[in-house]
Order: structure tokens, then sequence, then C-alpha cells
């Protein structure tokens, strides 16, 4: 068995969660630059073992899909031609980022701390994953 792999795509930062290999928890892995996301898949992947990743879908409270689709269907198939044999699976990411700062607010960190968008794009990302792997649970 491989990780699975999540990525809270954005138009200037992705968080990336990854899980176990065992495929039971997920936890925070990274912030990257989203220009340099397909370079990072490319090491990470050279060294682990992924088997299927997992993108946030972009969807409002009223069932709308956010501008930034049109990008991370670019990067959907730029990372489709590039790992042709890993799986891309989309999961409505609504309230995600809400969630994460709530997390973040009650582990105590700080104002500053909490207030990083990166860590927030981490947390939300883990959170993506979390959700995927209990719906696929059940």
């Amino acid at each position: 068995m491989g990780q699975i792999l999540a990525i809270d795509y954005g138009k200037a930062r992705c968080g990336i969660a990854a899980t176990d290999d065992m495929q039971i928890i997920a936890s925070g892995l990274d912030t990257v630059d989203t220009k340099l996301i397909l370079e990072f898949l490319k090491k990470y992947f050279s060294i682990h073992n992924v088997e299927e990743i997992v993108v946030g879908l972009p969807v409002d409270l009223k069932g709308n899909i956010s501008e930034v689709e049109t990008d991370i269907l670019k990067f959907i198939e730029e990372f489709e031609k590039e790992f042709p044999d890993i799986p891309v699976h989309r999961f409505d990411e609504r309230f995600t980022s809400r969630m994460a700062s709530f997390f973040i607010s009650q582990s105590g960190k700080n104002k500053k701390q909490r207030q990083e968008k990166g860590l927030i794009d981490k947390v939300s990302a883990t959170i993506i994953l979390q959700n995927f792997l209990e719906q696929r649970t059940t």
C-alpha cells in the first residue's frame, strides 16, 4: 500500500497533506508555491510511494464552483500528463479554510501563527484528506 496525497490548490500556494503508508492517518506535509507544485511532487514521488491524489473542489455555499477551478483543471491536466498512473480524485473543500482556522486557534498558537496563510493551507489539505478517507470507509 502507498500514500494518498491531498492538495489544497490555490493561486499563490498549495497546502499538501499525506497519509501514512497504511492510509489511516492524514498529516499536514508542507505548503508549496503554486508555481513549484509539479517540481515538488516529482521530488516527493521519487522518495515516497504515492498511489493516488485528492485535489480540493472549490465549491461555495450555493454550490457554485470558484474561479480558481480553471487553474485547478489546468494543473490536473499537467499532473495527468506527468504522472499518468496516479489517479486523481476531487473532493469538496467547502468550509475547510474556516475549519482549519478554528482548529489552529484551538491549538494554542499565538495570533501571528494563527494568521499564517501557509499553515491554514496545510491544515486545509489535511482536513480534505481526512474527510476523503472517512468517506471511503463508509
